[in-house]
C-alpha cells in the first residue's frame, strides 16, 4: 500500500511538472508582451491615438469571441487536436511562440501616425491572443481535469507558481539586457531566444501531460452533428451563465483583469514620469519591474498552508482590502514621496498578480459543481474558462484605451519626451493625473471587488473531503 501510494504521488508530481512547463513557457512571453507592447507602439512606432483605439476595439471583439469559440471546440470537437488537452498545447505552442514575435519587428520604417503601425498592432494583438487562448484554455482545462482533489490542485498551483517565478525572470533579464528596450536590437534578439525557449517548455507539456478524461468521449460528442452544434453551444452557455457563483466570479475577475492590464501596460510609463532618474537609476527600475513579476509567485508559494487551512475565498478577499487601504494611504501621502511611490507600484503589481494566480481554484470548483448539477460524463472545463474570458478579456483592451485617452487629454502625446520638453506646466498637470490614476484606480476597483466577491458561496471547498475522490 505504501509503495502504491508513493508511485501514485510520483505520477501526480510528474503530471504537475508537465502541467507547469506550459506556465513556464507562457510566462516568459506573456509578461514581456503585456509589459512592453504599449510603450513600443506609442513611443517607438509613434502610433496615433485613433489607430491605437481602433486596434484595441478589434482586439477586444476578437478577444471576447475566441475564448468561448475555442472552449466549445475543445470540449465538443471529435478532432483530437482540439479534444485532447495535451495535443492542443502540442500543436498550438509553436504558433503561439511565433505570434509573440510579430510585435517586435516593424513592417517598415514607421513615420508618426503611420496607418501601417495601426494595422501591425491589430494583427499582433489578435494573432498573439488567439494562440494564447487556444493553448492556455487547454492548460486551464488540465488544471480541473488532472485531479479534483483539493490537495492535488494546490500541488498544481505550487508547481505552476515555481514555474511562473522562473518564467517571470524574463522581464528582469530583458530589462537589463536591452536597457528597458532602449537598445532595441538587443531587445529583438532577446525576444527570439525567449520565444524558442518558451516553445520548448510548452512542447514538454504537449508530450507528457494527460487529462483523466482523454479517453472518455461523452455521448454528446460521439453523436454530435453539425446541424445541432449551435443548439448544443447555446444550451451549454445558458447553463453556465445562469449559475450565480459563476456570475459573481466573472464580475470580480473582470475588475482583476482590468487592474492587471492597467499595471502591466502603464507601470513602465508611470515610473519614468513620476520617479526621477536620480531617485531610481535604470538598473534599480529594472529590478523593480522584475520584482513586480517575480514576487507574486513567492507570495503564493508562501501562502500554501493558508490556502489549505483558510481557503482561497478569504485570501482573495483580504487582498482587495489591502489594495484599497494602500490606495487610500498613497493618495493621502502625495506624489512627493518617490521611494514610497515606487514601493507602492511594485507591491500593487505583486498583490494583484498573486491573487489572480489563485483564480483557477474557484473556477475549478465551479466546473466540479457544473459537472454534478447536470450529471455530465465529462466536465465542460474549456467552456467554463472560455465563457469567463468572454466577459473578462475585454478589460485587457478597455484599460489601455481609457488610460491613454485620459493621459492624452493632459498632453501625453505631446509630452512623450518629457525630459526634453520646456512646457513645465503641462508636464506638471500630466504628472498629477498620472499620480491620481495610480492611486484612485486601484482604490475604486478594489472596493467594487469587495462588493462583488462577498456573496460567492463556494467558500469551504478546502474542508470538504467527500468531493475529492478522483475518477
Amino acid at each position: 500500500m505504501a509503495l502504491a501510494g508513493f508511485v501514485h504521488k510520483l505520477g501526480l508530481n510528474h503530471a504537475a511538472l508537465a502541467y507547469a512547463m506550459t506556465t513556464l513557457g507562457s510566462c516568459m512571453i506573456n509578461n514581456i508582451f503585456s509589459f512592453y507592447y504599449v510603450k513600443l507602439f506609442l513611443n517607438k512606432y509613434k502610433i496615433s491615438e485613433g489607430a491605437f483605439h481602433q486596434s484595441q476595439v478589434v482586439y477586444m471583439i476578437w478577444n471576447a469571441i475566441n475564448d468561448p469559440l475555442f472552449g466549445y471546440l475543445q470540449d465538443n470537437s471529435n478532432a483530437q487536436c482540439c479534444s485532447k488537452r495535451r495535443l492542443s498545447i502540442l500543436y498550438g505552442a509553436p504558433l503561439y511562440s511565433f505570434a509573440f514575435l510579430l510585435a517586435w519587428f516593424p513592417w517598415r520604417s514607421y513615420t508618426p501616425g503611420d496607418w501601417m503601425s495601426g494595422a501591425h498592432l491589430m494583427v499582433a494583438l489578435c494573432a498573439f491572443d488567439g494562440l494564447l487562448t487556444f493553448v492556455l484554455l487547454a492548460q486551464c482545462a488540465l488544471f480541473a481535469e488532472i485531479s479534483n482533489h483539493h490537495q492535488s490542485r494546490l500541488r498544481l498551483v505550487k508547481y505552476s507558481q515555481v514555474a511562473s517565478l522562473i518564467g517571470s525572470t524574463s522581464i528582469l533579464f530583458c530589462g537589463v539586457f536591452s536597457k528597458n528596450m532602449e537598445d532595441f536590437v538587443s531587445f529583438q534578439a532577446f525576444t527570439v531566444v525567449i520565444a524558442v525557449l518558451s516553445c520548448g517548455c510548452m512542447l514538454y507539456t504537449g508530450f507528457h501531460c494527460e487529462s483523466r478524461y482523454d479517453n472518455k468521449l461523452s455521448e454528446d460528442q460521439a453523436s454530435q452533428q453539425l446541424g445541432v452544434s449551435f443548439t448544443l453551444l447555446r444550451s451549454q452557455l445558458w447553463q453556465i451563465l445562469t449559475y450565480r457563483d459563476f456570475q459573481i466570479f466573472v464580475l470580480m475577475n473582470f475588475c482583476q483583469v482590468f487592474m492587471l492590464a492597467f499595471f502591466n501596460n502603464f507601470t513602465l510609463i508611470f515610473t519614468e514620469h513620476l520617479i526621477p532618474p536620480d531617485v531610481l537609476p535604470p538598473l534599480a527600475k529594472s529590478i523593480m519591474y522584475g520584482a513586480g513579476f517575480m514576487c507574486p509567485q513567492l507570495l503564493v508559494l508562501s501562502c500554501q498552508r493558508l490556502l489549505q487551512s483558510v481557503g482561497y475565498y478569504r485570501i482573495i478577499l483580504i487582498t482587495f482590502y489591502v489594495e484599497a487601504g494602500m490606495g487610500a494611504a498613497m493618495l493621502a501621502l502625495g506624489p512627493q514621496h518617490s521611494y514610497v511611490l515606487s514601493l507602492f507600484l511594485t507591491v500593487n503589481m505583486i498583490i494583484i498578480q498573486a491573487a489572480f494566480s489563485l483564480f483557477g481554484l474557484p473556477l475549478a470548483d465551479i466546473i466540479d459543481s457544473d459537472l454534478q448539477r447536470f450529471k455530465r460524463s465529462c466536465p465542460l472545463s474549456s467552456m467554463v474558462f472560455g465563457t469567463n474570458a468572454l466577459f473578462t478579456k475585454p478589460a485587457q483592451s478597455l484599460a489601455p484605451m481609457i488610460v491613454l485617452t485620459l493621459l492624452n487629454q493632459f498632453g501625453y502625446e505631446q509630452l512623450k519626451e518629457a525630459a526634453k520638453d520646456s512646457n513645465l506646466s503641462g508636464l506638471e498637470n500630466l504628472h498629477k493625473i498620472m499620480f491620481y490614476l495610480v492611486c484612485v484606480v486601484p482604490l475604486t476597483v478594489a472596493v467594487l471587488q469587495i462588493l462583488f466577491w462577498r456573496p460567492f458561496s463556494i467558500r469551504n471547498s478546502h474542508t470538504v473531503a467527500t468531493k475529492y475522490i478522483d475518477g
